[in-house]
């Protein structure tokens, strides 16, 4: 049996859904999910549509054009690349909230290598010292970088 006029229109919209999200990627990230030549075509000139219907328009003509391609890979790649953004936001909120507070109190660094024991203390324990010395000072800047870019790599290995 065939399937009802209201299950293809869902299967229509999610195409469109999906085409709207592929759409909002870079040309590079396109390249990468080996979209067939006509869809690239019809991303690029979706990009160039300023009025609201014709971009109305084009995103229907891109959800036409992705019942050519298996949705499955797709959605599969996507939600990988939304998970390591995800995972890199969370990173950086962490790294940030942490040397907040190892910068605001004292007692925050024995916390911190309690809760990550995989950081070493003798590359973490100067540049909390040196960012604590002289706030505002381009040594302690340079520190409190370092300190944000060594914490947010644990962070990060760690996810």
């Amino acid at each position: 049996m065939a399937p009802s006029k209201s299950a293809l229109k869902r299967q229509m919209h999610a195409l469109q859904n999906l085409g709207d999200r592929i759409a909002g990627l870079s040309p590079e990230q396109w390249r990468a999910l080996a979209l067939p030549e006509p869809l690239v075509d019809a991303l690029h000139e979706l990009g160039r549509l300023k009025a609201h219907e014709a971009r109305r328009r084009q995103m229907q003509f891109i959800g036409k054009l992705m019942r050519e391609v298996d949705p499955g890979p797709l959605e599969a790649q996507l939600d990988r690349w939304e998970a390591g953004t995800r995972a890199n936001k969370a990173a950086f909120k962490a790294a940030e909230r942490w040397r907040e507070r190892l910068l605001a109190e004292p007692a925050a660094a024995e916390e911190l290598l309690a809760a990550r024991p995989g950081l070493d203390p003798a590359a973490v324990m100067p540049l909390v010292t040196e960012a604590r010395r002289a706030p505002g000072s381009v040594a302690a800047t340079t520190a409190s970088r370092k300190l944000f870019r060594l914490l947010h790599e644990s962070f990060l290995s760690a996810s």
